[in-house]
């Protein structure tokens, strides 16, 4: 019976059974006597392994106390091994210091040894020299490539070995001499090579060129070679094309381009580890040696709309450049790719590079001449309210269409100069608006001196006030589609920049800081390339707009529209008070003031209460009162531009701090032009040169029925035009006794308007 099993470590109980039946198939029927037999055996088994067991338990202990022995015997002997280390530790040392200066001396003479043999080398490496320029003399005059290589390897191999020598640099020189008299020798036939794409001699002149170090010289011959006959069809493609737009003809010599290099990778693959470097350093070339110049060409072509055929041929170069990134992609690593961008976008956006840095005066230019197209003005004030309602959809569509040129041409990298272009055209804009205001002010004849007549017809035209709200209107819309522009501004510089920019947490909370990769396919950096300040105000934008989402970028654009949203206040007030100022204008020299002209009809007997008040000052009455209907009709409409140019529009003679607020548009209207005619109506007064007593009293009644008027109106009365009245209320002599309390200007001017009393 096999009892090995019960050794294994993966020893099963069922396995074993089972294993022990199937052995006995011919006694299946007799299984619980062979599971009897099994027992049986296995009692057996166990017993005599106890009994083994048992004897070798007493085998250990008897031969334990010789172990016992054994152990401290080894001790004693690794005590006696360690001492002996120490005794060979100290004479090893002590035959170091005694040896010492003899180890010197063989130091010393091994080194001379070595010195010696180096001598020996050189003057054999010297003789083999001299041997080797005896030779090759001789080669170049049988013009054997293969052999002057050969010869010039040795010679190479033999100067690095005399490189103590004091004549080395002289030697050096010589050799590189042989060498360009190989390039000179050989340049005929390798060009030949590179035009014919022989690659069997190509290959061969690159093994000889590497072996003489002068690889990269290869590299350039090839490079010149190629370069030679691209700068020639770019020649004739330009001699043909010269009068034909160049964004018709530069595609031509890009796709030349990618032709040579879709032929010279896949040929150049095989002769250089380098392939792709060798030939980009191709184009390279290429693109900096034509001639003409392609920047030149590009300033010959934007004579006119220069902007516009500076957008159109941009982007032919960015196809060609598209299609490059496609081509590098395919054969490079991620690591020489990057690489490759930063050897080739600066070279074929350099001709573009000078005007995008000057791309807000191109902007500026540009928008500028379609502005002039816009009409603002016409001889009707109906038809110019009409044309400026419609110019600022148009300033507007001009400034959306910058935007889409700035993002084409710039990448928005320009976003910094499309700003400043758009607040050129809104300071040409709102000028424009001022200058049309102020001949609309003309013609309604507001800036004209005034009739002095004694009586005048009150005219009052409120079609011009509705037209000229119109034009109010038209700026609160202005305000409108400004703010939402620059929002729509804002987002659109950071969809197009976010491509190529990437924000990382700065040292303080809550602030980033834009970086900027220097070269990508999708978007050339050239405000890092060529112009740090401009790259830095770029930066500064960008971040600003990241942090923030939104800045006020057009700030000075809102303020200039505000300026002209005052103007344009003034304009419809100033045809509202019209009517008024012109009743004013004639109060100084009327004839009812001065003693002669009273004559019968203001007799000094004349009690005040029996006065009424005069024509002037009831048509200023009646007017003032009729004001709350006519505003009304006209800002009660539903019009949010109007709305908003109304709350922002400042109009003179506004309410005092303190006074009651005013809190419609239409009080704030009546008030305003309340105020404006107590004002004037106490410069006239002052401006009467003299006053009977009778007409003393008449004044009196006109002025108390204006603040009559006025408190209907809920609008207080100014203090100088109260103060007015008391005085001429009161004798001359009790003026002393109000002088702390009223003006003096007041005061000695109604003394000296009744100094006839």
């Amino acid at each position: 019976m096999d009892f090995s099993k019960f050794l294994d470590d993966s020893f099963d109980v069922k396995d074993w059974v089972n294993c022990a039946f199937r052995t006995q198939r011919d006694i299946s029927e007799q299984k619980d006597a062979l599971a009897s037999t099994l027992v049986m055996k296995l009692q057996l088994f166990i017993q005599e392994v106890n009994n083994s067991i048992e004897e070798t338990s007493q085998q250990a202990l008897q031969n334990l106390p010789r172990v016992l022995r054994d152990i401290e015997a080894v001790k004693q002997e690794a005590t006696f091994l360690q001492e002996q280390m120490q005794m060979v530790k100290e004479d090893i040392k002590k035959v170091e210091q005694d040896t010492a200066q003899s180890m010197q001396m063989l130091l010393e003479l091994d080194a001379i040894k070595s010195r010696m043999q180096a001598a020996s080398t050189a003057l054999k490496e010297a003789d083999n020299w001299t041997t080797l320029m005896a030779d090759i003399d001789d080669l170049f005059q049988c013009q054997d490539v293969h052999a002057i290589a050969k010869k010039l390897l040795a010679m190479q191999n033999s100067l690095s070995l005399l490189a103590h020598c004091g004549d080395y640099e002289e030697r050096l020189q010589y050799l590189e001499t042989l060498k360009n008299r190989l390039e000179t020798l050989i340049s005929p036939q390798l060009i030949r090579a590179f035009n014919n794409h022989s690659l069997e001699s190509a290959t061969e002149y690159v093994r000889i060129f590497q072996s003489i170090k002068r690889l990269p010289e290869l590299h350039t011959y090839y490079c010149r070679c190629h370069k030679a006959n691209l700068v020639q069809q770019w020649r004739v493609l330009y001699e043909c094309n010269a009068a034909q737009p160049l964004v018709e003809w530069l595609p031509t010599f890009y796709d030349q381009l990618m032709s040579t290099w879709h032929t010279e990778v896949q040929w150049c693959e095989q002769l250089f580890d380098d392939a792709v470097h060798v030939v980009c350093e191709m184009l390279i070339e290429t693109l900096t040696g034509l001639e003409p110049p392609l920047h030149a060409v590009i300033a010959d072509a934007m004579q006119e709309s220069p902007l516009l055929v500076l957008m159109d041929i941009k982007q032919v170069t960015r196809r060609f450049s598209g299609n490059l990134q496609g081509a590098l992609q395919h054969v490079c690593a991620r690591e020489q790719y990057e690489e490759y961008i930063d050897e080739l976008l600066p070279v074929i956006y350099q001709p573009y590079t000078s005007y995008m840095l000057h791309y807000e005066e191109l902007e500026k230019q540009h928008l500028l001449s379609l502005f002039n197209d816009v009409p603002m003005d016409h001889s009707e004030l109906i038809d110019s309210a009409e044309v400026l309602a419609e110019s600022v959809t148009r300033i507007l569509n001009l400034i959306q269409k910058a935007v889409e040129r700035c993002m084409v041409l710039t990448e928005g990298f320009g976003s910094c100069g499309l700003i400043k272009a758009i607040k050129a055209l809104f300071s040409s804009y709102c000028f424009e608006f001022t200058r049309v205001i102020t001949n609309l002010r003309a013609r309604a004849g507001l800036d004209t001196s005034l009739p002095s007549a004694t009586s005048v017809e009150m005219t009052e035209d409120w079609e011009q006030f509705q037209h000229a709200l119109r034009i109010i209107q038209t700026l609160g819309d202005a305000l409108q589609q400004t703010e939402a522009f620059e929002e729509e501004l804002c987002s659109a510089i950071l969809k197009h920049t976010g491509k190529f920019i990437t924000f990382t947490p700065s040292g303080t909370p809550g602030d980033s800081q834009a970086k900027v990769p220097m070269n990508t396919f999708k978007g050339f950096n050239y405000l890092k390339h060529s112009d740090p300040i401009k790259h830095a105000e770029f930066i500064e934008l960008i971040t600003l707009l990241a942090e923030d989402g939104k800045a006020e970028i057009l700030c000075d654009v809102v303020k200039q529209l505000e300026h002209v949203n005052e103007e344009a206040h003034k304009f419809a007030f100033d045809i509202v008070f019209q009517p008024l100022n012109i009743q004013l204008a004639h109060l100084p020299m009327m004839e009812v003031w001065s003693a002669e002209a009273s004559g019968a009809a203001l007799t000094a007997d004349l009690p005040a209460y029996s006065l009424s008040p005069m024509e002037y000052i009831t048509k200023i009455g009646q007017y003032l009162m009729t004001l709350p209907q006519q505003l009304e009709s006209f800002t009660t409409q539903d019009n949010m531009a109007l709305e908003k140019a109304l709350k922002m529009g400042k109009l003179p003679f506004p309410s005092i701090e303190g006074s009651h607020e005013e809190e419609t548009v239409v009080d704030q209207w009546i008030g305003s032009i309340a105020r404006a005619a107590m004002h004037h109506y106490v410069e006239q007064i002052l401006k009467i040169p003299k006053v009977s007593s009778q007409a003393t009293k008449q004044l009196t009644t006109d002025i108390d029925y204006l603040c009559n008027v006025l408190d209907a109106l809920g609008i207080p009365a100014y203090s100088s035009l109260t103060s007015i009245e008391t005085l001429l209320k009161m004798p001359v002599s009790q003026y002393e006794t109000l002088a702390d309390d009223i003006d003096r200007r007041l005061v000695d001017a109604v003394i000296g308007m009744r100094s006839t009393e």
